[in-house]
């Protein structure tokens, strides 16, 4: 069975992220052991005891997210478990990167690190507001956008839906936008819990500094395709990789895209390998026949393992 892997972004996060995973699998609890060992503040017991208002700070639940990921990916493999194709939302891009053997990670991890801290001060210092537009289509929300722009910045930041739209930029324009989409019949508007606008034009200058870390990094040619958000089409060679990570905090998340590429690609079950199930509700609405299993915690990788096994005899 051709796999297909999905790695979730900011806001998949939670207390207790992991700790099934590390507890069952010495593999999960060395990835943890690792990271912890490569950051300077105690990973996995903020993944596993919180508290949450720390976790959900941007320099820290980007390094949680990849590390459970990878975790998840790690005992996967031990079970013989391997993408043929792989896409991360956002900054899951980073955990397919790991698995499509572009970086190690070690490496991710102190990008992933760096990327949070730019992230979370440009959230301080400039700030700025996320929001998602339900009900409404791409058209719509970007007239909405552009209405909203005479306030400041504000942009289409992921289109993670044909009817699911989030919206990025300063904070009065966010709100006009968001009073806008009511008024236009958007079924649900609703601000997010993140601490910047990310995907959007204020993130250029933080992805500036991104892009001096990413310099630093020896980025190799992907082993098996890889999805990019800044394209929604696919990519192998590592230069180019490393490029599109430099551009994709401040450009839009074409997971649509993204999904109709990775899905052509012939996949026979896609495996959201992280925590939570935000991908596999969004790929159920770009594609409702598309077979997606999740493969955060303990009983999802076992069962995930049992189909694959069960389909495979």
């Amino acid at each position: 069975m051709r796999i297909a892997m999905l790695f979730p972004g900011q806001g998949s996060h939670a207390v207790g992220m992991g700790a099934d995973l590390a507890a069952a699998f010495p593999t999960a609890a060395a990835v943890f052991q690792h990271a912890d060992a490569v950051l300077d503040f105690p990973l996995a017991r903020l993944c596993f005891e919180g508290p949450i208002e720390t976790l959900t700070e941007t320099r820290y639940a980007q390094p949680a997210l990849l590390t459970h990921s990878v975790a998840a990916l790690r005992v996967l493999a031990d079970h013989g478990i391997r993408p043929a194709i792989v896409a991360g939302h956002s900054v899951g891009e980073y955990a397919a990167l790991v698995a499509a053997e572009v970086v190690d990670f070690e490496t991710a991890l102190r990008l992933v690190r760096r990327r949070g801290e730019v992230m979370f001060v440009s959230g301080r210092t400039t700030p700025g507001a996320m929001a998602a537009v339900i009900g409404l289509p791409l058209a719509a929300v970007e007239e909405v956008c552009r209405a909203a722009g005479t306030l400041g910045v504000c942009d289409v930041a992921n289109r993670n839906a044909d009817d699911q739209v989030v919206i990025s930029g300063a904070l009065a324009a966010v709100d006009d936008a968001m009073r806008r989409a009511e008024a236009a019949g958007a079924r649900l508007v609703k601000r997010l819990n993140v601490s910047g606008a990310f995907h959007s034009e204020l993130m250029r200058e933080p992805g500036a500094e991104l892009e001096r870390e990413l310099a630093t990094a020896e980025f190799r040619d992907a082993c098996i395709p890889v999805v990019t958000n800044v394209t929604g089409s696919i990519e192998t060679h590592g230069p180019e990789l490393c490029a599109l990570l430099g551009r994709q905090i401040h450009s839009p998340v074409r997971w649509v895209e993204s999904m109709h590429t990775l899905l052509a690609h012939g996949a026979g079950l896609v495996l959201e390998v992280g925590p939570g199930n935000v991908l596999k509700g969004l790929l159920r609405r770009i594609d409702r026949a598309a077979a997606c299993e999740t493969a955060g915690d303990r009983a999802g990788l076992e069962a995930a393992v049992a189909k694959i096994a069960t389909a495979s005899a």
